[in-house]
């Protein structure tokens, strides 16, 4: 099946269901992650993010759901790279990830997220959705990167992984 191969979809023509967001905080050699209580990837780790809402830019919306999942405001996050995902049953997703070196509030547990800070060395990568060990690295190395996707539920069929600067 031609979805199952990253290379085998034509990308300048895809268009998502989802747009969304992640956002990494990192301070001191740490990263601060979660673990996602509810929604697509609950149980798995990841960094906070969501949706984009409608009238939203990406850099608001995560903003906005960082503090809404752990209750930090992150400081001038910036753009570190995109995601592009394809589902198996369809559905399709284009996530921003941001960066931000520092952020305002203590990180608390929320309905949606149990935050923690973790080593950037000990990372979880096991607890994580499958793409994640082939872009975060790129990201704690100030990176910029394009990542193409596809899954057939959590499994990972393929991936394309490409470093912008």
């Amino acid at each position: 099946m031609a979805l199952a191969d990253v290379n085998q979809i034509d990308w300048s023509a895809w268009k998502p269901t989802e747009r969304a967001n992640l956002c990494f905080v990192f301070s001191d050699g740490k990263i601060l992650l979660i673990r996602k209580k509810r929604g697509l990837g609950a149980g798995k780790i990841n960094g906070p993010g969501g949706r984009i809402e409608t009238g939203e830019s990406a850099l608001e919306s995560a903003i906005r759901e960082t503090q809404e999942e752990i209750c930090v405001t992150p400081i001038e996050p910036q753009v570190a790279g995109e995601l592009f995902f394809q589902f198996i049953d369809g559905f399709k997703i284009h996530v921003a990830v941001f960066r931000a070196d520092a952020c305002t509030g203590e990180p608390r547990e929320t309905v949606e997220a149990v935050p923690f800070w973790v080593s950037v060395d000990q990372i979880p990568y096991s607890e994580m959705w499958k793409d994640d060990e082939h872009w975060l690295p790129l990201l704690i190395e100030r990176k910029q990167f394009r990542g193409y996707f596809t899954f057939d539920g959590d499994k990972l069929l393929s991936r394309r992984v490409e470093v912008l600067s």
